[in-house]
């Protein structure tokens, strides 16, 4: 039952001993801020280093032909590399390909439709390269084989197209968007968790638009995504991907200048290993802050405890049983370390919500959505006062061992 007469003594107590109160609150407080503040913001890390792969397969192999630095086989440098559809071809055929794109950017100087205008980027890509940006069709289809081969003029608009040329949100499948004063047939819309640039581009065959606008077979980045290949596979498959472009275009399969390939399997295992490195930190750095918390409320428990010996040694001088006298101490102990950790977490999530409004709902890349588990940091509160009540434990049950006359003898 609610005793209200031991907890108007456990008031009264701390009343009177306010500068012992408020150091040992404050520690307790502390620790739990400290820490939520901690988890809070390596979880917002973690999700800004998440987010930069949120758009694009973590499967997927990029190559990205550039300029030869050394001299290879007779070769001189400072020549450029061009890929060009028989590349495509040729890698698609390569041991542990999946899914292969290439991706042209095409030069535009206007896209229209019935008197509007915008301003748009214009991609030319193949069929899988759905799969390689995570390409969300929301309305038609995406770019297939048939659209390829015989060089369709169709295009698939992102949805803050859709939103500038279809204003009354009629039906744009079939509608005609003109690139350059060239038609293409809208047969999809979609969307893109890279945000509202990637939102604003129009994606149409790379055979139309080689065909169209340039009348050439190059293209300018090639993607191919590996299934479910492991890290050690996966660099297997890029290093034979260079070797094979290498022997086609003659350059030194060193020369990380001539063709660069970007590993995103191997970049995705980097960040997950510098993620876990960031929680692992943040949790020895909490429970550290715990720790002192902990030595704190034992050091004033300790304090507490010989302040009091002669007003223990008159309590069961009366009657009081040992077990009573332990339970009054650790009754005290309790309600202050979960008062004073109970403030401390209330204000961590109230500065990590700060941080949110701060930054705005978006976050900024490398720091998103600093959030903690209301569940770990309770736990964590629960640990705190457990830990900080059984510090105090021995010193509470020596000072109840001793003999009435001996603690009303205690100066």
């Amino acid at each position: 039952m609610f005793d209200i007469d031991k907890w108007q003594e456990i008031l009264t107590t701390l009343g009177q001993n306010r500068l012992r109160t408020f150091l040992t609150a404050f520690s307790v407080a502390w620790g739990i801020w400290m820490l939520v503040v901690l988890l809070g913001s390596g979880n917002g890390l973690a999700h800004g280093m998440e987010y930069t792969f949120r758009d694009d397969a973590i499967n997927a192999i990029w190559i990205f032909p550039g300029r030869t630095s050394t001299p290879y086989r007779g070769s001189k440098p400072d020549r450029d590399i061009r890929l060009t559809n028989s590349d495509i071809d040729r890698i698609a055929q390569a041991p542990g390909v999946e899914r292969i794109s290439g991706r042209n950017y095409v030069r535009v100087t206007t896209v229209n439709y019935e008197g509007e205008y915008g301003n748009f980027s214009v991609r030319s890509v193949h069929p899988d390269y759905q799969y390689v940006e995570k390409v969300l069709i929301t309305e038609g289809r995406f770019i297939n084989e048939l659209d390829q081969e015989e060089g369709r003029k169709v295009m698939v608009i992102g949805s803050r197209v859709y939103d500038a040329f279809f204003k009354k949100k009629e039906d744009p499948i079939g509608k005609y968007i003109k690139i350059n004063n060239i038609s293409f047939k809208v047969v999809g819309v979609f969307t893109d968790e890279g945000g509202e640039g990637e939102q604003e581009t129009i994606y149409i065959p790379i055979s139309t638009a080689q065909r169209t606008f340039n009348g050439q077979n190059r293209i300018n980045q090639m993607m191919v995504m590996v299934g479910d290949a492991t890290l050690e596979e996966s660099e297997a498959i890029a290093a034979d991907i260079n070797r094979r472009l290498s022997a086609q275009h003659l350059y030194d399969p060193e020369d990380e200048q001539a063709m660069r390939v970007r590993n995103n399997i191997a970049n995705f295992e980097r960040f997950q290993k510098v993620i876990g490195g960031i929680r692992a930190f943040v949790w020895v750095i909490g429970l550290m802050t715990i720790l002192a918390g902990v030595i704190g409320v034992s050091n004033i428990m300790i304090i507490v405890v010989k302040e009091r010996t002669k007003e223990i040694g008159v309590r069961k001088a009366l009657g009081a049983t040992p077990i009573a006298v332990v339970g009054m101490i650790l009754q005290e102990s309790v309600f202050l370390t979960g008062v004073a950790g109970f403030v401390g977490l209330f204000l961590g999530v109230l500065t990590l919500e700060g941080f949110n409004s701060l930054i705005g709902s978006g976050g900024i890349d490398f720091f998103k959505n600093p959030e903690v588990d209301l569940g770990v940091a309770i736990q964590a509160l629960v640990i705190l006062i457990a830990a900080g009540s059984l510090a105090g434990l021995a010193p509470a049950i020596r000072a109840a061992s001793i003999r009435p006359i001996e603690a009303l003898r205690d100066e």
